[in-house]
């Protein structure tokens, strides 16, 4: 064998219960990831949002394994009923004995599989932890619907909520900055010139939840107008949202007095 272990030592091995064989060509520890255990059994590479998932990527929600294979793949032995499979050709090319996909093959499959706000979140969760380049993306061959979504993507979104956030306001005629500091004081979107949007994540609570009271203050006392939603306002009930965002607009919140 290549590595210099003989079939026989594997075979000792095997016997002895030190190591298992998921499929032809394969030997695994029997602590091995169970994900990566399934993928060699089955001959595919764990892609789409459940490879982001384990890039740390921000991803909404998985509705089970998303694996890849190759369009010449007959049959596959998918334990896992619930899996979707992208077949097709990755744009590039995977190197033989490959489990997970790599980033960009994982980013244009996921452009392709998810809603866009859903696939926006996850292109820009790749850009902000640096995983992959903007220009890098931009070279490659995307179709029409792809390519916008790249136009739209930007690194300096922190958590997809801004994400989805940004995206279901980009019909209202108005600025919206994210990210911004306002003499000091960080905000996660600024609309129109004087109202602060802040979006809290699971992690808002004891001392980040005083603090950021504090910093609601502060931007207060400066003249600005504070709204602070949750992720689970923002992902299960949007119309409370939008409805806020609204009424503060009709009010001019969002204008200089």
């Amino acid at each position: 064998m290549t590595s210099g272990i003989s079939g026989y030592t594997i075979e000792c091995a095997m016997a002895s219960g030190l190591v298992t064989r998921p499929r032809r060509g394969w030997v695994a520890i029997p602590d091995a990831d169970p994900h990566l255990m399934a993928a060699a059994r089955a001959g595919v590479v764990l892609t789409c949002i459940t490879r982001a998932k384990r890039l740390g990527l921000w991803v909404l929600a998985e509705d089970g394994p998303h694996v890849g294979a190759p369009p010449s793949a007959s049959r596959l032995k998918l334990k896992n009923q619930k899996a979707t499979v992208h077949w097709g050709r990755p744009v590039e090319p995977r190197v033989p004995g490959t489990l997970e996909d790599s980033i960009l093959n994982t980013l244009l499959i996921v452009a392709r599989c998810q809603p866009h706000e859903s696939a926006l979140a996850v292109w820009e969760s790749a850009l902000n932890l640096r995983l992959v380049e903007k220009g890098e993306l931009a070279r490659l061959p995307l179709v029409e619907s792809v390519r916008r979504l790249l136009e739209e993507t930007t690194p300096f979104a922190d958590s997809g909520l801004e994400s989805i956030f940004r995206t279901r306001l980009r019909w209202l005629s108005l600025p919206i900055r994210y990210q911004i500091w306002i003499r000091g004081h960080r905000a996660d979107f600024l609309i129109g010139d004087r109202l602060v949007v802040q979006i809290d994540g699971g992690h808002h609570v004891g001392a980040q939840r005083a603090e950021d009271v504090a910093h609601d203050a502060a931007l207060m006392l400066l003249g600005y107008h504070v709204i602070r939603v949750t992720y689970v306002q923002v992902i299960e009930r949007w119309h409370e949202v939008q409805d806020l965002v609204m009424r503060a607009v009709a009010q001019g919140l969002d204008r200089e007095s």
